[in-house]
């Protein structure tokens, strides 16, 4: 399951230095729906090796500031505490994995 994310929460992941990716999304976004399944699917699939969660935009503005969050979906990917790729829209589940790899490798 995706990890719930929060402004508190992400200040933990970012300072811990592991790999991690964070699906920004909100309840009334139609196109966040469709790739929440995906996002699951991800972090299931990632298990142990990269935290895949999700930021709700609503309750947790700060973070959405500080990386200008303007559209959502957005997928944001991290590695040793630094901004390494972004995804912005609705994508694939493949799309998705590659930029994960990227994470590992």
């Amino acid at each position: 399951m995706a990890l719930q994310i929060t402004d508190d929460s992400f200040k933990e992941l970012l300072a811990s230095g592991k790999p991690f990716a964070v699906d920004f999304w909100a309840e009334w976004c139609g196109p966040c729906r469709t790739l929440g399944p995906i996002i699951e699917e991800l972090a299931k699939q990632y298990e142990g090796k990269i935290t895949v969660g999700k930021m709700d935009v609503d309750a947790n503005p700060d973070t959405c500031s500080d990386y200008g969050i303007m559209s959502i979906p957005t997928v944001l990917f991290f590695k040793d505490g630094q901004l390494v790729d972004k995804n912005v829209g609705l994508t694939s589940k493949t799309a998705l994995e590659g930029k994960l790899e990227k994470l590992l490798a």
